[in-house]
């Protein structure tokens, strides 16, 4: 793992963690829009790093070594901190320790719950494939969705799939669906999801609310996995700059 720095030293810290399958640089549309007013650090997951081979390890490791790295930079506190998908994984891992203080936490689409055994091995196989067939055959991906949502997807997939293959895509969707979240900290945590994809974010919801009542839930029409952050920085931008602007009010 490593981290990637934009923005203003001294100013308000952000931390942004990328989703399985894709690298920080999905976050470059939202750097630019935030870089004037935050100190931006976009996290490198391990297997799914550009230009470096690495490999995945597990939440708990990769959610260990933000910590860390929270610590000894930043005295053990943020001012927010973004997770996408995995990424929203490991942030509530970071968040379920209590190691350091964050003071607002945004999980987008986090996958918080594990499933059925019976269910994970084919499931991350398949999940493999789907990630093989992205970086293989885009073209037949871009025509079948023709979309810049999917467009951006399979681009990422593209990139980051040489330094980590298939054993990074497999040894993360086993470690993301095999732990259970038993507790979370912190005084502002939000959970975003869209509605093409409530099936799957809705049972994970309801866990959240029962550990944590105070959660604030925020669901996008017509949104699927990820596509907020894709096809409308802006708002995410929006909404992360309004975080602070209601904890001045």
């Amino acid at each position: 793992m490593d981290f990637k720095l934009f923005g203003k030293e001294g100013a308000e810290s952000l931390l942004l963690i990328p989703g399985l399958g894709v690298s920080y640089e999905i976050f470059l549309p939202l750097i630019d829009l935030l870089k004037d007013r935050f100190r931006i650090i976009a996290v490198q997951v391990d297997g799914f790093t550009l230009g470096k081979h690495t490999q995945f390890t597990s939440i708990d490791d990769q959610a260990a070594q933000v910590i860390a790295y929270v610590k000894e930079q930043y005295d053990g506190r943020l001012d927010c901190a973004y997770g996408l998908s995995l990424g929203g994984k490991i942030l509530s891992r970071v968040l379920e320790r209590n190691e350091v203080a964050i003071d607002h936490a945004i999980l987008d689409a986090a996958p918080l719950l594990p499933l059925p055994r019976w269910l994970i091995g084919p499931l991350r196989y398949y999940q493999c494939a789907n990630v093989w067939t992205c970086y293989h055959w885009t073209g037949f991906w871009r025509w079948v969705f023709h979309s810049h949502y999917f467009d951006v997807l399979l681009d990422e997939c593209r990139k980051i799939y040489p330094y980590g293959g298939g054993r990074a895509v497999l040894d993360g969707y086993k470690s993301v669906y095999t732990n259970k979240l038993e507790s979370i900290y912190g005084p502002d945590i939000h959970f975003w999801y869209g509605t093409l994809e409530a099936f799957v974010a809705k049972p994970q919801v309801d866990h959240l609310k029962k550990i944590y009542p105070e959660v604030h839930i925020e669901i996008f029409p017509k949104m699927n996995h990820g596509q907020l952050l894709v096809d409308h920085p802006e708002e995410v931008a929006g909404r992360i700059k309004g975080l602070f602007d209601t904890s001045k009010a």
